[in-house]
């Protein structure tokens, strides 16, 4: 028995798992016990791995072969630093009704802002997902698909303000934001943060307190400077300068629908 299905295991024995308390419309309902959750994670050129390996590592408990990497094609998919994941299923492939919509962002958003096969893909499976989710600038491929207008959102400091707005969406200076039945994060680490809180939606507070154990995840980061306002002005320049072509990308990108 791997970590995940003795983790799963024990939480059914002790009675931990268990729905969450109960939502009020229109947020869906947390899922039943004792069937997995379906998800299905974007995977494209460019995307940074951690945007999807953090939420994929805490989720996957939930999703027992029912967890599906989908790209335009099933194979290995680079990401924004040559790591590559594995696709298994293809946009054809992919199951019809998911639970939990999932994409990732990366150096690669704006091309998947304008690739119209992919967000056709979304906006189709969007129509029957519970949940549609983000972490970093995936709140953008989102957005160009049409699927937050109106919506609360956020994404990575660098893009939050100027381009949310673009994409119909309003932007919120949170970690993770959940409005209705949309989940965005901001920027690549906070992916754990919404993976934790998402799995409290779908399969209660107990469960989702669990898997952070399991994980070990008690940050104690060595520097105070993950947001500009802590990091400072000569460091937030610095970054700026980093990420100044995926901001000009994403920009017009946003401008171009």
């Amino acid at each position: 028995m791997d970590r995940r299905a003795f983790v799963a295991a024990a939480l059914t024995c002790t009675g931990l798992v268990g729905g969450s308390a109960a939502s009020t419309a229109p947020e869906p309902a947390a899922i039943p016990d004792g069937r997995p959750v379906r998800i299905a994670m974007l995977l494209f050129p460019g995307m940074t791995a951690l945007d999807v390996v953090g939420p994929q590592e805490i989720l996957a408990g939930l999703a027992p072969g029912n967890l599906h990497l989908v790209a335009r094609a099933a194979g290995p998919v680079a990401s924004d630093t040559g790591l590559a994941l594995l696709a298994t299923a293809d946009f054809e492939t992919c199951p019809r009704d998911l639970d939990v919509l999932f994409v990732p962002g990366g150096d690669g958003t704006p091309d998947q802002m304008r690739d119209a096969a992919t967000l056709a893909f979304l906006r189709d499976r969007a129509d029957r997902a519970a949940w549609v989710a983000s972490v970093c600038t995936g709140s953008l491929i989102l957005g160009a698909a049409g699927l937050l207008s109106g919506y609360r959102a956020t994404t990575h400091w660098c893009v939050r303000d100027a381009v949310l707005p673009l994409l119909g969406a309003v932007p919120v200076d949170e970690r993770v934001v959940f409005d209705r039945n949309r989940a965005t994060a901001a920027g690549i680490s906070a992916g754990l943060d919404f993976a934790l809180a998402l799995a409290a939606k779908l399969r209660g507070e107990a469960y989702a307190r669990t898997s952070q154990l399991v994980a070990e995840y008690a940050p104690r980061p060595p520097f105070d400077a993950g947001s500009p306002s802590a990091a400072g002005p000569a460091i937030t320049r610095a970054a700026d300068a980093i990420l100044a072509p995926l901001v000009a990308g994403a920009l017009a990108a946003s401008r171009n629908r």
